[in-house]
């Protein structure tokens, strides 16, 4: 396994799709209790460590192969405000530090397509000129979950720098061939749990790719899918997103039905053997916020393939 450490790891949407594509974790990083949960619950061997960001000290993780992390999204987000550095959420100057204190070979981040917009033109160059002086080639790109087999468009940025030898060993994941899978076909089999009678029409009907799914934030956002124009993309696949539901459907169910938080899940590519805990709000906005764990492994595994290109040698011979 390729050791890597995670920032932010939410739900553990990334830190997953790295583990499938070979890497280990030697720390993950979250504040959320609730995350952190999810996370000790589903990978019990894993070292999650709860705590703000800003009092974590990455030296005692120096020379570790990856640094990755999925930085706060608000900061950048048309969402939001877009207030870039001067937003208190944003980390990118902490994830500078860590960069410097753990010195990876290379580093991953994913953020909002936002990060792209021309606003943040400034930004990016200063991020780049900071990677550099710290001996990383920066490039990013915006890639459509949709693309990887994931049944929602949700396009989002991946930012990845490698120590200047490497940068040129990478390359980016090529979009699968197959056409994603539909809302309907996704969730038929969730849908009929327990008998919905209308569940194969409700499938037929919903043979769409759905929209982003909206996490919210703890300041915002709450168990529904998004504000009005979501909803109403939401509507058109007949699905009612007012609000999150406990359940499938009854067998006598009629009308549009909510999402349970499972069926939220598979959207954002989680397998169905990963379980997110907590009550409805915090497990809705853990697998909205999620990095789809099919788009991290298919980064990860071109990170892998540059990564392998040179053996390193291990950690204790490494000097410090």
């Amino acid at each position: 396994m390729i050791p890597s450490v995670e920032l932010c790891a939410g739900a553990g949407g990334q830190a997953l799709g790295l583990e499938q594509a070979g890497f280990g974790h030697e720390a993950l990083v979250e504040i959320d209790r609730h995350a952190c949960t999810t996370l000790r619950t589903n990978r019990p061997e894993w070292s999650v460590i709860e705590g703000d960001l800003h009092g974590f000290d990455g030296r005692p993780f120096k020379g570790i192969d990856l640094l990755a992390g999925g930085l706060p999204c608000p900061p950048f987000s048309k969402a939001g405000k877009q207030l870039g550095a001067d937003d208190e959420r944003n980390l990118f100057p902490v994830a500078l530090r860590l960069i410097d204190e753990i010195n990876p070979r290379a580093v991953m981040f994913e953020n909002v397509r936002g990060f792209l917009d021309a606003v943040f033109e400034d930004y990016r160059r200063d991020l780049s000129d900071n990677l550099k002086k710290l001996g990383y080639v920066a490039q990013w790109k915006l890639l459509n979950a949709s693309d990887f087999g994931v049944p929602q468009l949700r396009p989002r940025v991946v930012i990845v720098a490698l120590k200047a030898e490497l940068s040129d060993r990478f390359v980016w994941p090529t979009p699968i061939s197959e056409p994603a899978p539909t809302v309907g076909s996704t969730l038929h089999g969730l849908m009929a749990a327990n008998g919905w009678r209308g569940a194969r029409a409700w499938a037929d009907r919903a043979d769409e790719i759905a929209p982003t799914l909206v996490g919210g934030s703890k300041k915002h956002g709450g168990p529904d899918l998004g504000p009005t124009r979501a909803k109403k993309a939401w509507a058109s696949l007949g699905v009612d997103g007012m609000g999150v539901a406990d359940t499938a459907p009854a067998a006598d169910f009629v009308g549009m039905p909510r999402l349970t938080v499972p069926m939220v899940a598979r959207i954002q590519g989680f397998p169905d053997d990963w379980q997110i805990t907590g009550r409805k709000t915090h497990a809705y906005r853990q697998v909205g916020n999620a990095f789809p764990p099919p788009v991290a492994r298919a980064v990860a595994s071109q990170l892998s393939l540059a990564l392998s290109a040179t053996v390193r040698p291990p950690r204790s011979l490494r000097a410090v």
